[in-house]
């Protein structure tokens, strides 16, 4: 049995797309064209067979269905996305949403049996269905036709599929939706969210059923559910451009009607009850290029223009602010009423050229009209000092005889159009724009054809004169047989309105923030909100880690700082640089600098005392600074207090010496010792050593020979360095020759004296 429901299923469905697909017709053997054939050959094939049956020149009475049938194949042939659709599954988008209409299909099928004599299961979806099916767009009608309108009508766009419970559920809501706004201006339409799988995904689509607000080309994604309408009216409301409708009080309200420098009339909304209906808000968004609104908000403006306290008013105002040039009082005030009115009252009675499509609607492009439509326009500057020659200007048009159809007055600013202007410039003519008129009527987009008012447009005597030579300029130019004497190609107009850079970088980072919000659900917020916590937490810890080692440094060298000054006030201290480190050779480090120094590294060691300690550590810092690099070496000082008794063991072994030496420690101080841990032998320097001959070695001549100077030099006895020291050495001085002592030490021509082993540093 279930074998023979589901081939009973497989026929009906073949059946099905079988007999759509014979009323469709095939568009290939409509076109004449092969399945294969190319865009050029549709395109060629088309035009032919359009040519052959275009109700204009061919007389059989089949001409004007013939000709549908070809223009229908043309159309779905030519799109992609729908020919692919066709050679797969034999359908097209447009033809599938209107079958359930003309044909019963489900309700005759089989599966009456199982739902019903009647089939009210399926008709009850089928109606549902038609419904989206009939406001149904594809991805390409939304970027060609439904996004370029967004900027000036807002469109709600609904998400569902053919089996989605819930999308049946609220079509309802949706009818009652579409009722409520159709009236308003505001476009209800569908998407089949699986026939149009990217368009869900670009507006961030990822439930059904979906509510999307499409305003300014922004799309908004509706969370709540789609059964509570005044919701959905609310959150329409709400996602509004900023000020859109300016709130009024007495304080304000002059300002807002003195506003009309910026190009546009004021229109003012006297409502009888005080929240602003939803009407309003989209006739501001539709005309806010042309129109400033603003809502009274208290009793005084209404009794101010004496408006009936029960019903709505709309009050349209030009440069007179002092009285409306427009006005409409209703109960409830039709959108397409409040359009109307609008349109024809949309422009300021002297406008600005302030823009390229503000050119456009004035003054139009006419090259295939009989009729000539003449723009005036008087060239300005934008400061106050040209306030009343426009103003007097603007007196002209008013009461210029010839309608608008004809005629159209402006004013333009000379340095915000300075391109425009001075292209319009007659050849070989230096002339000063300032203050004149010239007359032009637009061949096409880019071709002018001008001519400049004879006079300039003055206040004083010749007044008189400039309205009537430019009268007479005029009524000549409208006769068809006169013509421009020049023309011109000129460039898109500066677009005075235009927002920053920052402004509108701003602008595209909120709304990229806001779409982002508006399309994340309750299963994405709380990952979102993870990571960026995680992000958050992470980059703290670095910043407190960070702080903590810096503090630690500024401690360190703080402590560097006063350990090195101490009480000195020695000049000599402020060149000392922290860069080479200094360590002083004591128990605890003595391993480290000396037994177990690894091959090829030695420790340069300074032996002082604490007098002499200030006056002995600079010049000894400044010797060896240029090895300061060299990773082989060490620098190290040794206070003799503490280190004599290894100081004298070491002289000890390297003089092969039974007797024990008697060492003066104030001899030794200035004496500078190269250690050389590994190979056990260190080399001496002192301001008395001059290394003459090799002495104090293993290799004597006679074995056992005490050499006097050499050992009056390392202090081995008082006696004998008192009585032969003639030449008395200052602290300051003892170092003087290290520096070329270094340099002999690192050529290896210094004298070193080997020992077997090092001895123990004392433990004090």
């Amino acid at each position: 049995m279930i074998w023979i429901a589901l081939h009973q299923i497989c026929v009906i469905c073949s059946t099905f797309v079988c007999v759509l697909a014979g009323e469709l017709g095939n568009p290939y053997t409509i076109l004449g064209v092969h399945r294969k054939a190319s865009s050029q050959e549709i395109r060629q094939a088309y035009r032919q067979l359009a040519k052959e049956w275009h109700p204009d020149k061919s007389k059989s009475p089949e001409a004007e269905e013939r000709f549908v049938e070809i223009k229908q194949a043309y159309e779905l042939l030519s799109d992609a996305d729908r020919r692919s659709l066709y050679d797969r599954k034999g359908i097209t988008e447009d033809d599938f949403y209107k079958r359930p209409e003309k044909h019963s299909f489900f309700t005759q099928s089989p599966f009456d049996d199982m739902f019903g004599p009647n089939g009210a299961h399926f008709n009850f979806q089928e109606n549902d269905i038609t419904f989206f099916h009939k406001l149904s767009i594809t991805t390409k009608q939304y970027d060609k036709i439904i996004l370029p309108k967004s900027e000036t009508t807002p469109y709600l766009l609904f998400f569902y599929t053919d089996w989605c419970f819930p999308c049946l559920q609220s079509a309802p809501y949706c009818r009652k939706l579409h009722d409520s706004l159709e009236p308003l201006d505001i476009n209800f339409v569908t998407v089949h969210s699986s026939r149009e799988p990217n368009l869900a995904r670009r507006l961030n689509v990822h439930t059904l059923p979906c509510l999307v607000l499409l305003i300014e080309g922004n799309s908004y994604v509706y969370k709540e559910s789609v059964t509570n309408v005044p919701k959905i009216i609310e959150f329409i409301k709400s996602k509004f451009p900023y000020k859109l409708v300016t709130k009024l009080n007495e304080d304000n309200l002059e300002e807002f009607l003195d506003g009309w420098s910026d190009n546009r009339i004021r229109g003012l909304i006297l409502p009888h009850k005080i929240h602003t209906r939803l009407r309003y808000l989209v006739t501001a968004y539709h005309f806010r290029r042309h129109v400033a609104f603003g809502i009274a908000e208290t009793d005084s403006i209404h009794n101010k223009y004496q408006v009936p306290p029960d019903m709505d008013t709309v009050l349209l105002f030009n440069e007179n602010i002092s009285y409306p040039m427009a006005s409409i009082s209703m109960k409830d005030i039709p959108t397409s009423t409040l359009y109307n009115i609008i349109s024809s009252n949309q422009y300021l009675a002297l406008p600005r050229l302030s823009s390229q499509k503000m050119l456009d609607e004035l003054c139009p492009c006419e090259w295939n009209q009989p009729k000539k439509k003449i723009c005036v326009a008087l060239i300005t500057d934008d400061s106050s000092v040209h306030d009343l020659h426009r103003q007097s200007f603007r007196h002209y048009a008013q009461k210029f005889p010839y309608s608008t159809e004809k005629v159209r007055f402006a004013y333009i600013y000379h340095r915000r159009q300075a391109h425009f202007i001075s292209a319009l410039r007659p050849d070989g003519e230096n002339m000063e724009p300032l203050l004149r008129i010239v007359l032009f009527w637009r061949r096409d987009t880019s071709l002018i054809r001008y001519e400049w008012a004879p006079v300039r447009w003055e206040l004083e005597s010749n007044l008189n004169n400039s309205h009537e030579k430019l009268a007479e300029t005029i009524v000549r130019l409208l006769k068809s047989s006169e013509t421009f004497p020049y023309e011109a190609y000129v460039t898109d107009l500066f677009d005075e309105h235009a927002i920053g850079f920052v402004k509108k970088a701003i602008m595209r980072v909120s709304q990229f923030l806001e779409s982002i919000y508006d399309s994340l659900g309750r299963e994405q917020i709380l990952p979102a909100l993870s990571v960026l916590g995680t992000i958050v937490f992470i980059l703290g810890i670095g910043y407190l880690m960070a702080h903590l080692v810096e503090k630690e440094e500024e401690i360190i060298k703080k402590k560097r700082a006063d350990d090195d000054s101490g009480n000195n006030n020695n000049n000599s201290n402020s060149s000392y640089q922290p860069e080479l480190k200094l360590h002083e050779l004591r128990s605890e480090k003595y391993n480290g600098l000396v037994r177990l120094l690894k091959p090829g590294c030695r420790t340069v060691l300074l032996i002082l005392d604490v007098q002499s300690r200030q006056q002995l550590i600079p010049p000894f810092h400044r010797a060896v600074w240029p090895y300061r690099k060299n990773k082989t070496l060490h620098f190290a000082y040794m206070y003799i207090e503490r280190g004599l008794t290894w100081y004298k063991e070491l002289l000890q072994l390297s003089l092969f010496e039974e007797r024990e030496l008697n060492i003066n420690p104030r001899n030794c101080v200035g004496t500078v010792l190269a250690l050389n841990g590994h190979r056990k032998y260190f080399c001496v320097f002192h301001a008395k050593h001059t290394e003459k001959r090799k002495t104090l070695t293993k290799s004597t001549d006679t074995p056992g020979q005490k050499d006097c100077e050499s050992g009056a030099f390392i202090g081995f006895n008082s006696e004998d360095s008192e009585s032969e020291s003639e030449e008395i050495l200052l602290q300051g001085s003892l170092l003087d020759g290290l520096s070329n002592w270094l340099d002999r030490l690192f050529e290896g021509t210094t004298q070193r004296y080997h020992i077997n082993y090092w001895p123990e540093f004392p433990i004090k």
